[in-house]
């Protein structure tokens, strides 16, 4: 008899992730998990969300709430209260959560509560920094869990050291099985850099999203004038984020753009399509700090602190915070070669496997 799992997602990192682990689950012939997908709606455009789950062959969600936009409080709330209602109706065997989001520690919240046992992927990481909304629904998703599925041993670790042992698998990081199965096709079928008229290593990536860089004034105009004098000696593309725009015109900051190559959220293949091309990679994201990791590009992250420390310990990536200063010295120094030689802490490709094998020798949960 099958398990039914209840996945829950609602941003693009989460559609990333759960694209690994819904393959392996359709992949097992012996169909021994039935999985319903719920699309919290997070991520709601186009750009974001719909041609994620095309490009990366997952099931259309059989759940769209449609919930977006507000304050974090206001978002959770709305994600808690109608979850709950789905949770209750398909009475799954686990609820399987991805990273950090609002839709993170909604779906576990949800889950918790009505007794429905929670598997939390990307279990473990910490960045120490609790003004980060994304440190705050990490923790709680690791509290309320009943299996953890960790990407690394420093999330092991970080685990131990809060005394959270039992459940605890590592089974190794999801995004580095979407990374390999994707990045010969990305290559061959993305048109991105023809299109924009980029060269192979002729310029940087950058992405800036996360509300600590966006929200303050004095951070985002470091960043991007930053980014406007670097692109005075090596192109600069911006795929510039919904909130990153809005408040780029809040702050009357659309000045420091000039010179900037500013284009929409790609789509996956495109994105890792640059990201491979770029020759080096400017960001405040934790997935594509460990994109540029898996693609051998030189990293300059534009944060104090970062969970993926084993990407800094290679010397593959560096912390800048949002000064500008320090930013233009990290990509002054970038080194011009690839290193395709460095130790591999994220597994062997085959996390999603190790997820479903856990989950399915885990089985029923009893009626919770």
């Amino acid at each position: 008899m099958s398990i039914k799992v209840v996945t829950v997602v609602g941003a693009r990192p989460q559609f990333i992730k759960a694209a690994a682990v819904s393959r392996a689950i359709r992949n097992d012939h012996s169909r021994r998990i039935h999985e319903v997908i719920v699309h919290t709606g997070q991520h709601f455009d186009d750009n974001m969300s719909k041609v994620f789950f095309e490009e990366l062959e997952i099931p259309a969600p059989d759940y769209d709430l449609e919930i977006s936009g507000g304050a974090h409080g206001e978002m959770t709330g709305r994600m808690l209260e109608r979850l709950e209602r789905v949770l209750i109706d398909e009475a799954p065997d686990w609820v399987l959560v991805y990273g950090d989001t609002n839709t993170t520690l909604a779906g576990s919240l949800a889950a918790v509560k009505l007794h429905q046992p929670v598997a939390h992927v990307e279990a473990g990481l910490r960045s120490f920094n609790r003004r980060m909304p994304e440190e705050i629904n990490r923790i709680v998703a690791d509290r309320v869990s009943t299996v953890l599925f960790c990407p690394t041993e420093t999330a092991v670790t970080n685990l131990r050291n809060e005394g959270i042992e039992a459940g605890v698998h590592r089974c190794g990081d999801v995004m580095f099985d979407v990374s390999l199965f994707y990045r010969d096709r990305a290559r061959e079928r993305s048109k991105v850099l023809t299109t924009l008229g980029l060269e192979q290593e002729r310029f940087a990536l950058a992405t800036c999203h996360r509300a600590e860089n966006t929200d303050d004034r004095r951070r985002l105009e470091a960043i991007l004038a930053a980014l406007q004098r670097i692109s005075k000696d090596l192109a600069v593309v911006l795929p510039l984020h919904p909130r990153t725009r809005k408040m780029i015109e809040q702050f009357t900051l659309t000045s420091l753009l000039d010179g900037v190559r500013v284009i929409e959220p790609q789509p996956y293949l495109d994105m890792i399509a640059l990201e491979q091309a770029a020759a080096l990679i400017l960001t405040d994201s934790g997935g594509v700090q460990k994109e540029a990791f898996f693609f051998d590009v030189p990293c300059v992250t534009l944060r104090e602190e970062t969970e993926w420390v084993e990407t800094v310990n290679a010397g593959a990536n560096v912390l800048v915070g949002a000064d500008a200063d320090r930013i233009i010295a990290a990509v002054e120094s970038a080194p011009d070669e690839r290193r395709a030689s460095r130790p591999q802490p994220y597994g062997n490709g085959r996390a999603a496997r190790c997820i479903v094998d856990v989950l399915t020798r885990s089985g029923k949960s009893n009626g919770h």
